[in-house]
């Protein structure tokens, strides 16, 4: 009951984090993020396709999302079938299930991602954000072994890029859309306390549905938001430029 009882009022603090939403941060960026720009156009031309197939959808998405049940699965009965096994893992980060998942995730790709290929240049940060989306999935199967459910969505490597952005720029601010009751106001908020905080929501939220059925818990991967993120934090120390002047700030 006390565990209920605060998954409930966890949920509710972890929706309202969910419905403050990033402008933009106070650092520019030095080059043009034509990977950040691409990934944004690829994963809206992909959802717009995904619309396009109508009844054939629910077919596409079996094929192309990450579904723990079927991996693990095929680890046991085909083995050596490493296209229907691993495809889906790289395939399910540029999917997504409805417009306000598409344009929340694009929305936190576009204001964090820039600083990113700036900081790594444009092919490194394209192998990191794959890596990232790699590790979200990766965590998400493990935990969720028995999963059916299809999981789709660029959360776990947009999530990366939101782990490398705390390393290196805590002290950066974020304009932020915070909505108080009926109210929406414009803050600036640190980026330590804004991504910080949504990384506490992401790991409770994600240690409390451990056993629970994804969907129960409402069909979101916690796990590939908290794996995506710690693959972010550490892989950013081997992607990033060795000079990084603005690093902290």
């Amino acid at each position: 009951m006390i565990n209920s009882r605060f998954t409930n009022h966890l949920s509710l603090i972890t929706f309202h984090v969910s419905l403050m939403i990033p402008i933009k941060d106070t650092i520019p960026s030095r080059t043009y993020p034509i990977v950040t720009i691409s990934l944004i156009a690829v994963n809206s031309v992909l959802f717009l396709y995904e619309i396009s197939l109508g009844p054939n959808l629910g077919e596409f998405i079996s094929d192309y999302s990450v579904i723990p049940a079927k991996y693990f699965r095929l680890a046991v009965v085909d083995k050596w079938n490493l296209v229907d096994r691993f495809l889906p893992l790289f395939t399910s980060i540029f999917l997504h299930g409805g417009w306000f998942h598409l344009i929340g995730n694009m929305i936190y790709l576009w204001v964090f991602g820039d600083n990113m290929e700036d900081m790594m240049g444009h092919i490194k940060y394209f192998v990191f954000y794959l890596l990232c989306g790699l590790g979200a999935g990766y965590a998400h199967l493990y935990t969720n072994v028995s999963s059916s459910m299809p999981t789709i969505g660029a959360s776990g490597a947009i999530a990366g890029v939101m782990g490398a952005y705390f390393v290196l720029f805590p002290r950066s601010k974020v304009w932020t859309l915070f909505p108080i009751f009926f109210f929406v106001q414009i803050v600036q908020i640190p980026a330590f306390a804004l991504l910080g905080f949504w990384f506490l929501m992401q790991f409770f939220m994600g240690f409390f549905s451990l056993g629970i059925s994804p969907a129960l818990g409402g069909g979101v991967a916690w796990w590939a938001h908290i794996g995506g993120f710690a693959c972010g934090a550490l892989l950013v120390f081997v992607f990033k430029k060795r000079i990084c002047v603005r690093c902290a700030h």
